[in-house]
């Protein structure tokens, strides 16, 4: 149970700096004169710097240990999140992304493949609740330092100093995990093998994998970002209240998760995983309706519900699908290739969002969501295995 406890406040250190970036935007931009396209080109380096981080995460936990490899990486999260409330221009930003990004890759590829190796399908998910919190605490904190000035700098103060508080805490569990990890690797049958990026691009089903992971993430991260934008400036909501409607997203995020949880061992990874997809084509098509803003804000909700299974099921299927004896190493590279699609399509719609129109936000999400379930049939066919 404590090492569950350990891992759980992992996940919030993974969830908090995530959703920053895209609720403090429309404050930032407007009190520095940029661009609102920039926010997508600040995540691409941020994810960048993130894909290089995920495929070294293997090799690092097995020298370091997960535990030590995840205290590092939040705190260089928190000293980059409390540098960001100093930034003057976006030369801050850009430079500030470094450490973002190379935090968030270790510990992210670091905490799935110990999970989906060592815990149930309902404790993947209950986890990633943890992730959902740290995702969801952002936004509102965010929208109360928006409040009354706009003031953005106090945003990032304060949840640096959170994640200083948590990472300081798992350097303190660190022998207890190292602890748990020898014990975990004497029980396993087969030794853990940590295959390079050439090897596996030699296999299609990984391949395939990793473009489903892409596209997941890269919906994921697009609605996060840009939904505070989508209510501000297409839906005509002030910043604090656009901030406050993103929340909604990571709500449902996190609500969708504790479900999964709770009925994960009873329908399966594959049937949650049905109807996640659903979920999301339908609250996508709710958004783009001319309904009033509060059925969009309920779409959000819907969506964020949807999306929030996805990631841990699709994790928790690794080890059953690839070995558990390569997993660690498949999911490195398929988080690395989920922050490349992080890296890419969120600045794309950040270009429509300028050039065309924010009102695009379903839109893109829909065709996203598409293009999973046809890329998630071919991995399937690929395999030919039942889940």
């Amino acid at each position: 149970m404590l090492l569950l406890a350990i891992i759980a406040l992992s996940y919030v250190a993974v969830g908090l700096p995530d959703s920053v970036l895209g609720t403090v935007w429309p404050a930032v931009y407007n009190d520095l004169n940029l661009p609102v396209s920039l926010a997508g080109y600040i995540g691409m380096t941020v994810s960048g710097c993130t894909v290089i981080s995920c495929l070294l995460s293997t090799r690092l936990s097995a020298r370091f240990g997960t535990g030590l490899v995840s205290a590092v990486s939040a705190l260089m999260t928190a000293l980059a999140l409390i540098g960001l409330s100093f930034s003057q221009s976006p030369v801050f930003f850009f430079l500030l992304s470094i450490p973002l990004g190379m935090g968030a890759g270790t510990v992210d590829s670091a905490l799935n493949g110990f999970v989906a190796l060592y815990c149930s399908n309902s404790q993947m998910s209950y986890l990633h609740c943890f992730y959902g919190l740290g995702v969801t605490l952002s936004p509102y904190l965010v929208s109360l330092c928006l409040a009354d000035d706009n003031n953005w700098r106090r945003a990032y103060i304060t949840v640096g100093l959170i994640q200083t508080v948590i990472s300081l805490l798992l350097f303190f569990a660190v022998p207890y995990w190292r602890k748990k990890e020898k014990t975990n690797l004497l029980k396993e049958e087969t030794a853990p093998k940590t295959l390079t990026l050439k090897e596996m691009m030699k296999m299609p089903s990984v391949v395939l994998s990793c473009v489903v992971f892409y596209l997941i993430c890269a919906t994921e991260y697009t609605a996060g970002v840009w939904s505070s934008t989508f209510f501000a400036e297409y839906r005509d909501f002030t910043p604090d209240r656009a901030a406050k409607t993103a929340m909604l997203f990571y709500v449902g995020m996190t609500l969708g998760r504790f479900m999964s949880g709770v009925f994960g061992n009873k329908l399966g990874s594959k049937k949650i995983l049905y109807i996640c997809v659903s979920i999301l084509l339908f609250a996508s098509v709710i958004i783009a309706l001319p309904l009033p803003p509060f059925a969009a804000a309920v779409g959000l909700l819907l969506f964020g519900f949807g999306m929030g299974p996805t990631f841990p099921n699709l994790s928790y299927l690794v080890p059953s699908l690839f070995g558990r004896d390569i997993s660690s190493s498949v999911i490195g590279v398929q988080l690395a290739s989920t922050y490349v699609g992080i890296m890419t399509l969120p600045p794309v719609f950040g270009i429509l969002a300028e050039k065309v129109s924010a009102g695009l936000f379903p839109y893109f999400l829909f065709i996203l969501m598409c293009l999973f379930v046809l890329a998630s049939a071919f991995m399937m066919k690929s395999l030919k295995k039942k889940v």
